[in-house]
């Protein structure tokens, strides 16, 4: 079954609270600047592990340092309490790698 998409009242309150992310269409996306390579794959290794645990997967996107996270619900169509709640995981341990 899948997850109830979020109205846009919500999703307005939601990025409120996400300030580094930006809402276009159906997703979500924030970009980190990691201070090296190498600390960009473990902050990508660290999202893969907590996503893998909520079963709710970004699409994940690497540039040298530049790691960027493009959050959606697939199977609801659009953006539910399960990206938000990614991309509150996604930015603490981004807060974690500076």
């Amino acid at each position: 079954m899948s997850a109830p998409k979020l109205t846009e009242a919500e999703l307005t309150d939601a990025l409120t609270q996400l300030p580094d992310w930006t809402h276009s269409g159906d997703t979500i996306t924030r970009t980190v600047e990691a201070k090296t390579f190498p600390a960009g794959i473990e902050l990508i290794r660290q999202v893969a592990e907590v996503a893998e645990a909520a079963n709710h997967h970004p699409d994940i996107d690497i540039r040298w340092r530049r790691v960027s996270f493009t959050l959606s619900t697939h199977d609801s169509g659009g953006l539910t309490a399960l990206d938000v709640s990614l991309a509150r995981e996604i930015d603490r341990l981004a807060a974690q790698s500076d």
